[in-house]
């Protein structure tokens, strides 16, 4: 279809059209003080991210409660507590998918992971955690991408490094409890060719280096391999890069659990999907996880008191909280009885927000610390039982991980169950 003459003409002038609005955009965000790519996160003047005006900046779509409601409604389950609290919070075209659900026609999940160190951090398992709701939820297969060539190409570290850490990475990614019988992980040193690597020329050929450029910021100075990478973790948005799963189908739609940060892969993406015969995939996107040290704080690898690890040990896990999570209490115990906790900074108040199951509990204690009457070593405590418990729970659920398991996960077979 890529290759019809007539009619094409007005698909890329279109799509051409589409792209300068993306990089119109872009540069409004970096005019407006932040920037927001899937390399760089900046608020303005090192603050926060404004994340209505990032909608308005990424032309997405605020998820709203009726969205939600019709999740709940569709899967008859309640909705995951990040769909609740807002942290997956906008989207591109997860009606779509509810309207296809509901007509009984098929949808694959697809998210990934980077992999740049060996233990993941909490902010690392969000996408993973919710994208185990989505497939328990929807009873849907799901492809795992991980790019084990990007970051061979972002960071000091060889091609062999990059596939230990891998298969390394995969391992915390089945002890989130993903389907085996529903669930495909890939690493791109490993699986790229075939119908995955025509898919990657057919997107390539739809982009023009200035148009990448305006997408994704890159320079002169950038090796030619950054530029040529994002069709790679485009092709899995199409049906057919995967052979084994759904043969020569493109009429199966993909939904992409994702930080809003990934957007700029899936502008592009959704772009060329018409040119190229696909159905657009649809997108639903998170806050990005804030650093102990607060939202202007960066999680660095080589930093771990910005960040709870996977691997942190229950005394490690309280001394990282009792000393580095950010505080909105009072400075003195009498101005914060008087005047209570500002909890749109306090660092605890977040983490429970994401980690903290109970609706009510976390209603109670943001009334109580926001009155003053709750002190802040009270809410660190209570943070500190919550995180110890989900990490304490992931360990054990990692040494459970065999390199068979790993091997079982990533083996290129299909899935006759995957929809059962």
């Amino acid at each position: 279809m890529e290759d019809s003459g007539g009619g094409g003409g007005v698909a890329v002038e279109s799509a051409a059209v589409d792209i300068s609005k993306q990089e119109v955009n872009a540069s409004n965000a970096e005019e407006a003080g932040q920037v927001v790519t899937p390399w760089e996160v900046a608020g303005k003047d090192g603050g926060k991210i404004d994340y209505d005006k990032l909608i308005v900046q990424f032309g997405c779509q605020k998820l709203d409660q009726a969205l939600i409601d019709r999740v709940e409604r569709l899967t008859g389950k309640p909705a995951h507590p990040f769909l609740r609290r807002g942290v997956f919070f906008a989207h591109r075209e997860f009606d779509k998918i509810l309207d296809a659900y509901e007509k009984g026609e098929k949808f694959y999940l697809y998210t990934g992971r980077g992999p740049s160190s060996d233990a993941l951090h909490l902010g690392h398992l969000v996408p993973f955690m919710f994208t185990k709701y989505l497939q328990d939820a929807f009873k849907v297969p799901l492809v795992i991408q991980l790019t084990d060539d990007e970051k061979c190409m972002w960071k000091d570290i060889t091609v062999e490094r990059s596939q230990h850490l891998a298969r390394e990475n995969a391992k915390d990614i089945i002890a989130c409890g993903f389907d085996i019988s529903r669930t495909f992980i890939f690493s791109d040193f490993d699986y790229v060719g075939g119908e995955f690597y025509k898919n990657m020329v057919r997107i390539a050929k739809c982009v023009t280096l200035n148009q990448v450029r305006g997408i994704f910021g890159f320079v002169g100075e950038d090796h030619i391999g950054k530029v040529s990478f994002p069709p790679v973790q485009a092709a899995p948005s199409f049906p057919t890069s995967f052979p084994h799963l759904f043969g020569q189908r493109k009429d199966v739609r993909c939904l992409i659990p994702c930080a809003i940060d990934q957007d700029p892969y899936f502008r592009m993406t959704r772009d060329a999907a018409p040119r190229i015969g696909f159905l657009k995939p649809a997108l639903i996107e998170s806050l990005f996880f804030p650093a102990l040290q607060g939202d202007s704080g960066k999680m660095s690898a080589s930093d771990t008191s910005t960040a709870i690890y996977v691997t942190d040990t229950p005394k490690e896990i309280k001394t990282k909280i009792n000393r580095y999570a950010f505080s909105g209490g009072g400075d003195t115990m009498e101005k914060h009885r008087k005047y209570g906790a500002n909890l749109e900074v306090d660092i605890p108040v977040k983490y429970l927000s994401f980690f903290l199951d109970d609706d009510a509990e976390l209603e109670e204690i943001k009334k109580e610390y926001g009155a003053g009457r709750m002190l802040t070593g009270e809410v660190k405590q209570r943070l500190i039982e919550v995180l110890t418990a989900i990490v304490e729970r992931h360990r054990k659920a990692r040494a459970g991980v065999t390199e068979e398991m790993v091997n079982a996960f990533m083996a290129v077979r299909p899935l006759p169950n995957m929809y059962g």
